[in-house]
């Protein structure tokens, strides 16, 4: 009787302090200190398994930089959401999109196509700290009569609603853990899938799965691209993927464009470029727009492609915003002002009307923990100076739509300091958007004053 009790209280103990356990973990993986895990995880089954190189995906998260995947033999009896697992076979770090194609041969041969494997997937920030829990275990069931992918699969988007025309696209795709070499990316004319019609444009590299084209692309006929994967030896080791079409035509008579910097041709949070267009404030428009911008202009770079990038489209009302490169790095205020008006000139010469945007604050100590870039000790004065000169123009105050109690751009809306993330990029697309009539009528009166003038 007595060995009895002792069995039933030992295994009531144990009960109790597995139960305390998984309350633990329930708590760790709610609690107000993290986001909601991720969700939508690629489902496979024994009846429909995936192939023995699957591409997994999992819910998009704009609060995280990148993500931890963790593969597991059998479900493990004890799990924390919260922490790394000694019971993981195979974990990979720093996974720059909400997809991974996991090397299984590599680290789980045995497995495949005989019993499930397990994996789960956490977001984590810049700094390497997870910002949500694990995700709940997903089972992964894999099968050899499953063909796996072939070529890379574009990712792009465009012509997909307002912010999702680009003279400068970014092309993006999922990567393949079989490539080696990097990616090899064909642009046309025409669609390729038909050789009769398509003209081949351009060939680039790139050794990660995104590409930020550095050439113009535009044409009153439909643009496609193209990418493969390579080997070590740049010999192709995919086929290349489907077609993907882009419009970005001067003949679809756009009335308004935007002609800036990185600020307004898209991304941030680090790993979000402008194909991820929740990063554009043009998303926030209540109008049409076509995006003229190019990452890491100064205002000299702005000015000196006006007539190449600007005069074909030949908008109605062109919005410009740059300048923060230059002053960041000790730019005179003077010379962004002047290549600002330079920009007003050219615009009347060719029957465009300007509308300046004022430059929103930086913060340095986040654009140096980031980018390791140097910012100049007067940048705000400097700022200050050439917002001064830009609100007595036809303008709008984006600037004014972020709070700065303390001068600097709060991490809230920029966590690199310099490009503002979703939160941030809704506040100026709505500032435009909530200005844009009392700011076209001004351009008008503005025009008419400049056109009376010069046609006496």
């Amino acid at each position: 009787m007595i060995k009895r009790k002792v069995v039933w209280l030992a295994l009531t103990m144990v009960v109790v302090s597995l139960s305390c356990f998984l309350l633990m973990v329930q708590h760790e993986a709610h609690s107000g200190l993290l986001l909601s895990p991720p969700s939508e995880l690629t489902a496979s089954s024994r009846e429909e398994p995936l192939s023995y190189s699957p591409m997994l995906s999992w819910s998009k998260d704009t609060e995280a930089v990148y993500y931890e995947v963790e593969f597991f033999a059998s479900k493990p009896l004890l799990l924390s959401a919260t922490s790394d697992s000694e019971a993981a076979i195979f974990r990979s770090y720093a996974i720059f999109q909400n997809h991974y194609n996991p090397p299984l041969r590599q680290f789980a041969a045995g497995y495949l196509g005989k019993e499930p494997l397990y994996w789960r997937v956490r977001a984590v920030d810049f700094n390497g700290n997870p910002c949500t829990p694990f995700s709940e275990l997903a089972e992964l069931w894999t099968s050899a009569e499953v063909a796996p992918l072939q070529a890379p699969v574009p990712l792009t988007d465009y012509n997909n609603g307002n912010g999702s025309v680009l003279l400068y696209p970014v092309y993006h795709w999922l990567p393949l853990s079989e490539v080696t070499g990097g990616y090899e990316v064909e642009i046309y004319a025409g669609n390729p899938a038909k050789p009769e019609e398509a003209q081949l444009l351009d060939t680039l590299r790139s050794d990660v799965a995104e590409l930020y084209d550095p050439n113009p692309r535009y044409s009153d006929r439909d643009l496609y691209w193209r990418v493969r994967g390579l080997d070590q030896e740049g010999e192709a080791v995919t086929q290349w993927s489907q077609p993907s079409r882009f419009r970005t035509a001067p003949s679809d008579d756009w009335q308004v464009a935007v002609l800036g910097d990185s600020i307004s041709h898209g991304g941030g949070h680090y790993s979000y470029g402008p194909e991820d267009f929740e990063f554009s404030w043009l998303r926030s428009l209540g109008f049409a727009a076509i995006n003229l911008s190019e990452s890491g202009d100064t205002v000299q770079m702005t000015l000196s492609r006006f007539e190449r990038d600007v005069l074909p489209f030949h908008p109605q009302y062109l919005l410009i915003l740059t300048g923060s490169n230059s002053l960041r790095a000790g730019e005179e205020p003077d010379v962004v002002i002047s290549c600002l008006q330079e920009m007003q000139r050219r615009c009347r010469e060719h029957g465009i009307r300007p509308i300046l945007l004022t430059l929103p604050a930086i913060n340095p100590d986040n654009i140096q923990h980031v980018f390791k870039e140097e910012t100049v000790p007067d940048w705000y004065n400097r700022f200050a100076r050439v917002n001064s000169f830009i609100r007595t123009q036809v303008h709008i105050d984006v600037a004014a739509a972020f709070e700065c109690p303390e001068r600097v751009l709060p991490t809230v809306y920029a966590m690199d300091g310099l490009h503002p993330d979703v939160m941030g990029k809704r506040l100026m697309g709505r500032a435009v958007s909530a200005a844009w009539p009392k700011a076209k009528a001004q351009a008008d009166k503005e025009w008419e004053k400049h056109h009376v003038r010069e046609n006496p």
